[in-house]
């Protein structure tokens, strides 16, 4: 039995109804047998301009008589034909955020990007670089995909939980654009040929003669002969670089500085290292260096002098039952100064670890806030650099610091004799509003003690 025509209606919704659309759609005749016809996707209408809410066609493969259409709602006033794969128009997208960076650290800088928008990436791989006031933090993708684009740009200062990036999660990560959204290809236009320029016959002219040019005044002695700007170059400082600025110099016109010196004979201590450096590596895994001897000495001097391991806070004197030694270590991005938590419970072997593992992060850029946190006096050995001698800044809210500096040969007298001795001058500059000079010296007297003569601390005298 065969089936009456149906006639469906669609109405077509714009924004205009003086578009021409606002008539009614017929759809075609549709003969139907026995059976159910198929259904195939395979074509989309849409609205050139908008975005449809609903569209189906349906058509039996192979019958050219059999067509419905089915309409539910649009906005435009053309319809443009586009056929596509039945897909997802823009699959899943993930967003990557500016990380927790610390509980002292608010914002950062986005210094710099690691990726460009299309690169592919795998999760947890580092994106981008922030630059905070203490250390370097990587944003990592959330998921495996395509980064789509960057929402910020380089130079930003951005808060934790801000977004950066969007990252296409799906398989096929390419976006789907319309043939008609295109922009075609304008041709080059065609180069015009050079205008013929008119001949002009040159006439002569008598010359005049020209009048003596006046001789070039005379510089005074007194101008300073500045270069030229194009020798020069600006370029913005690091957020790490203007927080060491502001430190140090709070500490400048906080604390009244002083500093005072000493010399240290390293005969016993490079012996005793020369001595028994390959047995410390063999059972510790880690070589034995001249730093974790001058920890252990200031352990000693600030267990005899605790003073020097306190801190003004207003109007009170805190004193700290613990000794966290902060050890400063320059990097290629700036001074960074990770701690050495309860130093005085160390060995040696514990000390150049800690110190190993410290100095490798901090070069690295991986060292954490937690790891630069406190910290209750600080080493400085600006020996390696080759330095002298020199007057170190106070690490606040610090009350002393005590730098190191290079070991060099110079004649000493030993029981009578003129002797050539390894030696190194040592600072100490300490807040002279907590600390007299008194305790100062006696200070750095037990530092020189314990480092030309180890054996104290066996025999802890």
């Amino acid at each position: 039995m065969m089936l009456r025509a149906v006639f469906r209606r669609a109405s077509i919704r714009g924004s205009s109804s003086a578009s021409g659309l606002g008539k009614s759609l017929q759809s075609s005749r549709v003969v139907a047998s026995a059976q159910f016809h198929s259904v195939s996707a395979t074509e989309t209408l849409v609205p050139r301009g908008s975005h449809s809410r609903s569209f189906h066609h349906r058509s039996c493969p192979g019958c050219p008589d059999c067509s419905r259409t089915v309409f539910n709602g649009y906005q435009g006033t053309a319809l443009q034909r586009w056929v596509r794969p039945f897909s997802s128009d823009s699959g899943d997208v993930v967003e990557a955020v500016v990380p927790h960076m610390g509980e002292s650290i608010t914002d950062g800088t986005l210094a710099t990007f690691l990726k460009k928008p299309g690169d592919r990436v795998e999760a947890d791989e580092a994106i981008a670089q922030i630059e905070t006031d203490k250390v370097t933090i990587d944003i990592a993708s959330p998921a495996s995909g395509v980064i789509q684009e960057f929402l910020v740009k380089e130079g930003d200062t951005v808060e934790p939980g801000n977004k950066v990036a969007r990252i296409s999660t799906s398989a096929d990560a390419v976006s789907h654009v319309a043939p008609s959204e295109k922009t075609p290809e304008k041709p080059a236009p065609k180069p015009s040929p050079p205008a013929e320029k008119p001949k002009v016959e040159s006439t002569k002219v008598a010359e005049k003669p020209k009048a003596p040019s006046p001789p070039p005044p005379k510089q005074s002695a007194k101008e300073p002969q500045l270069p030229p700007k194009d020798r020069e170059r600006r370029v913005p400082m690091t957020r790490l670089r203007k927080r060491v600025a502001t430190r140090l110099k709070d500490s400048q016109n906080t604390f009244a500085l002083l500093t005072t010196f000493n010399e240290v004979d390293m005969t016993n201590l490079m012996k005793l290292r020369s001595q028994y450096k390959d047995a410390f590596f063999e059972k510790h895994g880690v070589k034995l260096g001249l730093m974790s001897g001058f920890i252990k000495a200031a352990v000693s001097a600030l267990q005899h002098q605790p003073v020097v391991n306190a801190v003004i806070d207003g109007d009170d004197i805190i004193y700290r039952d613990y000794v966290d030694i902060s050890i400063a270590v320059g990097t290629s991005k700036g001074l960074v100064v990770p701690v050495i938590r309860d130093a005085d419970k160390m060995n040696f072997a514990d000390i150049e670890k800690t110190i190993n593992g410290l100095a490798k992060k901090a070069n690295e850029g991986t060292i954490s806030i937690d790891e630069m946190a406190g910290g209750s006096f600080t080493v400085s050995n600006g020996g390696v650099y080759g330095s002298l001698i020199s007057t170190p800044i106070i690490n606040p809210p610090q009350s002393a610091i005590l730098g190191m500096h290079s070991i060099v040969q110079r004649p000493m007298v030993v029981g009578g004799s003129v002797v050539p001795r390894p030696m190194m001058y040592v600072a100490l500059t300490y807040d002279h509003r907590l600390i007299d000079g008194r305790e100062a010296v006696y200070f750095l007297r037990r530092i020189k003690d314990v480092v030309e003569d180890p054996q104290r601390l066996l025999l802890d005298i």
